[in-house]
């Protein structure tokens, strides 16, 4: 439908020919939208079909009567967009659909990919093997041998779906990859031109945002069924425009100002809120800078971080290989769409902040959070206050208050340099001897085996830095980190410098580019040489995949229990993410990552000691070795030419010998093997009955579990290692599965009984129903006279077996972090009906929606520790059964879309004793269930049971339940 009479032909005069396009300013309004209001805008009036998307959406959302929450709509991205971790639950999801629409009958085409999706393998090589020419191959090597059964898993995903392609490993991150290659911003399809937007998997899927594409991250079911071709439906957000003013001061880095945009948004609240820049310092943000800022929009809570298109825009797409013809429509669309960006255009923002550039400072963030940013001259006083939460009885540490007056530190010796035999092994810093080509798990064998040798690390203290890495999209995707970090090893080296032998160093690159012309410039010796070697291509460590310590560091942290930290160029340095053993992370710029492993622990101010004492003899201080920004500048543009890019990019989708060599598995429907570890069919539509069944109260429930705030994704389903110790690792070393494979959290999310066992298994997340506050640990509170603990998923069993519902208790930002819908399924799989937080992050709340799980929000000022409570209760969570048995016939295929949930319920917490005279606590709380679709989503019982019904009504199929 064209209502508005939108549809207009537009000549681009070039080999595209004359395109369609759906004229935005035609609706009473649209010239006063935002930036990503606008790309909103023509979504709708491309997609009206009078049910889904009516004139009246589209007239609302220009008129602003549905902003801020006010009215949902329905956005049809034009791509989705998947990396492996995530990838292959979606994919188990998809297959196991398959089967559910077979079993009833049904094709199993029917259950096919109708929006064109790419999937980047990124998340699986690990940081195994380092300081060695040949790291990047032996990582490559042990990726693929630990993860060749998922590989073959995603092969058959690709043949089976239509408009899926997959990067292989080895290729990059998939932002980066997006950035500087995926993205067209203006998509030609059909004969029409629209805006590219994506829905992705990963919350950094925002990254994108910087080069003007409208794009966030969603869960995997709901990217499952976006795949399949249902819109992301979303309540029409505030806008908040940021306005920017002035330029960065001198050694100002754009992880600098990434850190504190994070610190005020968090601080102002952005959550499930657009934010957008604008202003005349907009076009004083190179796109490199963009895209940072742009890639911590999760970090700092906002569904997106948008930058409109420009100039730097088309040059940034000329400089990395598009087509000249495609840059010139993209100007000429965005023009045409009101998308250019007008530095004196004031667009209706409803709400507007006002950020000076040029008060931007050098920062650090954590040791916990991304928003927790720390001024550099402050981190080391930071950091005692740290440590003296983390061990209050210690002997407090010698504070230095006359720096100038501080004893010379002593020059480290420089690491071994790495060496390579003329025959098949080769020697690292580690100091391990192993067989350049992998056999039979030789390799993983060693590397879990490297001896803990002499007392190189005798010097290392509470807030030794185990790990120093360059790695993320974030950062590695800027040109300008990059190469201050190169340059500032150079300077350290000539004035004698050498890294301390405790820090494991690594190098991690979003993309092949970026060590091309760190080659070209000279400066890949220089990073090698103080131990930023490459390691491979992927997310790696900010991931959790940092691999092991130093071995001599493990020892030593083993026996004296030392507090050690890591410094990273990523986004996320929650609890336990980055490695089980290090207990405080810092987010850093690239050079930044650089003098920490110089220094070697962050009881060290940067700012005002010494980094160490060169070979003249003199102190040698940071602001002696840190790059000028001219210089940075002169080598980004000497060393940088759209020719790398277009090489690098050329063969992105054929992947080396081993991918080549992997079969996909055959047939429309997918062979579980119920031996594998890896891969495993998931229970979420086993029994799922033809039609949805109202939703009744919940009587009767226990807490599975009592948690703060900031509670992350990565708290309620980890993704780095998995200890032995573990129940993870337990029931892997059950089957038989040996400890130096047990791989990571993230790599069996194909394997719902590995998830099962992981699920708020975090050592770091405090449980208050338990004394030691153990994560992964909780009370079986059908036994009252049990305290000792019991394991989540033990305790979840139990309560299964007795027919008791479960809850969970949090507190504010719950859920914040990845957009990882394994959070939310484990939290299904638990029996948890219903989870009573504060408040909530986006995706994870809208995860819980998908998976049947109800989240209510306590009303403003309360929680679950101003009510009196403390866990133990007997939960009843009553109204939901109110006028749902008649609404429920309406529709005999799916749940029906525009019946609501209440917007509130009463809750009863009363004392599991019938003999105690403590008072029941009677509370409101409110649905957060925001939009009519997922009201939807929850009455059918999740989002794949929706789908299903609504496939097999399409079919005509006979059900056989």
């Amino acid at each position: 439908m064209d209502s508005f009479s939108s549809r207009t032909p537009l000549a681009t005069g070039g080999p595209y020919g004359p395109l369609d396009v759906f004229k935005v300013d035609v609706v009473p309004g649209a010239r006063s939208l935002p930036f990503a209001l606008t790309v909103m805008l023509e979504n709708l009036l491309r997609h009206e079909d009078g049910i889904s998307v009516t004139a009246d959406h589209v007239r609302g959302l220009a008129d602003g009567s549905l902003r801020g929450g006010r009215g949902a709509v329905e956005f049809a991205p034009s791509r989705v967009f998947l990396h492996d971790t995530n990838g292959v639950p979606v994919l188990t999801d998809i297959a196991a659909l398959r089967d559910a629409v077979v079993a009833r009958g049904g094709t199993a085409a029917s259950v096919d990919a109708v929006v064109p999706a790419h999937l980047t393998v990124d998340h699986s090589v690990v940081t195994d093997v380092w300081g060695s020419p040949d790291a990047p191959s032996r990582n490559v090597a042990l990726e693929y041998q630990r993860n060749t059964e998922r590989y073959r898993f995603l092969k058959w995903g690709q043949s089976q779906l239509a408009g899926l392609q997959v990067v292989p490993p080895g290729a990059g991150i998939m932002h980066q990859i997006n950035l500087e290659r995926l993205a067209s911003v203006v998509e030609v399809r059909d004969g029409q031109a629209f805006p590219d937007t994506v829905a992705g998997t990963d919350s950094h899927t925002t990254m994108i945002n910087g080069l003007g594409v409208l794009a966030w991250g969603v869960g995997g079911i709901e990217a499952s069924a976006a795949l399949l071709g249902q819109p992301v439906t979303l309540l029409v957000p505030p806008v908040v425009g940021v306005e920017l003013v002035g330029v960065l001061a001198p050694g100002v880095t754009a992880t600098d100002l990434v850190l504190t945009i994070a610190e005020v948004l968090r601080a102002h609240g952005v959550v499930s809120k657009f934010v957008e820049f604008f202003g005349p310092g907009v076009s004083a943000v190179p796109l490199a800078d963009r895209a940072t800022i742009a890639n911590m929009s999760p970090e700092y809570g906002s569904t997106c971080a948008v930058f409109p298109v420009d100039e730097v825009t088309c040059d940034y797409l000329t400089f990395t290989g598009r087509a000249p013809a495609h840059v010139r429509l993209v100007e000429q669309y965005c023009r045409l769409q009101g998308l250019w960006h007008d530095p004196s255009r004031h667009a209706d923002y409803d709400e507007r902040l006002r950020l000076d550039l040029g008060e931007v400072r050098p920062s650090i963030a954590g040791p916990r959070r991304p928003q927790d940013r720390i001024p550099l001259e402050q981190a080391r006083a930071r950091f005692h206050a740290e440590l003296d939460a983390l061990r209050p009885g210690r002997r407090a540490l010698d504070e230095v208050a006359d720096t100038a007056g501080a004893p010379p530190l002593p020059a480290s010796d420089p690491p071994a340099t790495p060496t390579t035999t003329t025959t098949t092994t080769s020697t690292s810093r580690t100091g391990t001897t192993v067989e350049t080509t992998p056999s039979n798990g030789e390799v993983a064998k060693q590397v879990a085996q490297e001896p803990a040798s002499a007392s190189v690390v005798a010097s290392a203290d509470h807030g030794a830095v185990a790990i120093a890495s360059i790695t993320s999209c974030t950062n590695t995707s800027n040109p300008a980190v990059m190469v201050a970090a190169g340059l500032l090893a150079r300077n350290a080296r000539a004035r004698g410098l050498a890294t301390k032998p405790w820090v494991k160093t690594s190098l991690a690159p979003g993309s092949k580019v970026v060590t091309d012309y760190l080659h070209r410039a000279g400066l890949d010796e220089h990073l090698d040489a103080l131990g930023f070697s490459l390691v491979g291509y992927g997310c790696m460590t900010c991931i959790g995949n940092s691999g092991p310590l130093v071995p001599e560091l493990a020892a030593q942290h083993g026996e004296q229990d030392l507090v050690l930290a890591s410094v990273l160029s990523g986004n996320r340095n929650f609890d336990s993410r980055i490695h089980n053993d290090v207990s405080l992370n810092y987010l850093a710029s690239p050079p930044l990552v650089v003098a920490y492993a110089l220094a070697g622990t962050l009881d060290h101010d940067l700012v005002h000691e010494p980094l160490g004492i060169g070979t003249d003899g003199g102190e040698v201080y940071l602001a002696d070795v840190w790059p000028d920004d001219s210089e940075v500048a002169a080598v980004v543009q000497a060393n940088l030419e759209p020719s790398m890019f277009t090489r690098s990019y050329a063969t992105i989708f054929d992947g080396d010998q081993r991918w080549s060599a992997l079969d996909a598995p055959s047939g429309d429907t997918f062979g579980w093997d119920p031996t594998s570890t890896y891969v495993r069919r998931p229970p979420f539509l086993d029994d799922v009955p033809d039609r949805a069944r109202p939703p009744h109260d919940i009587t009767g429930a226990r807490a599975l579990g009592f948690y703060g705030d900031s509670v992350t994704t990565d708290h309620i389903c980890p993704a780095g290692r998995i200890p032995a110790t573990s129940e993870a690792g337990r029931h892997l070393t059950g089957r038989g599965v040996p400890v130096r494979d047990l791989n990571t959290y993230a790599s069996r999310r194909g394997n719902y009984e590995v998830m099962l066992r992981a699920g708020f298994a975090n050592p770091r997340l405090v449980n208050q129903l338990v004394l030691d506050g153990t994560g992964g640990a909780t009370r079986d509170l059908l036994d009252p006279d049990a305290l000792t603990s019991v394991a989540v998923h033990e305790a979840a069993r139990r309560y299964r077996a007795a027919n008791v519902p479960l809850v969970v208790l949090g507190g504010r930002e719950y859920g914040t972090g990845s957009s990882r819908d394994w959070a939310a399924k484990v939290t299904a799989l638990l029996g948890v009906r219903a989870v009573i937080a504060a408040s909530f992050e986006r995706i994870h709340r809208q995860n819980l929606v998908g998976t049947g799980v109800l989240p209510l929000q306590f009303l403003p000022g309360q929680d679950a520790t101003s009510l009196g409570l403390d866990g133990t209760e007997v939960f009843d969570i009553e109204g939901l059964s109110d006028g749902a048995s008649t609404t429920e016939s309406t529709d005999s295929a799916a749940a029906p879309i525009g019946v609501p949930l209440p917007e509130r319920l009463q809750v009863t917490a009363r004392s599991a004793d019938p003999a105690s005279a403590r008072p029941p606590v009677h509370f409101w709380v409110l649905v957060r269930v925001d939009t009519p679709v997922e009201a939807a989503y929850y009455r059918a019982g999740g989002i794949l049971p929706f789908v299903l019904r609504r496939v097999l009504a399409r079919e005509p199929a006979t059900s056989s339940t």
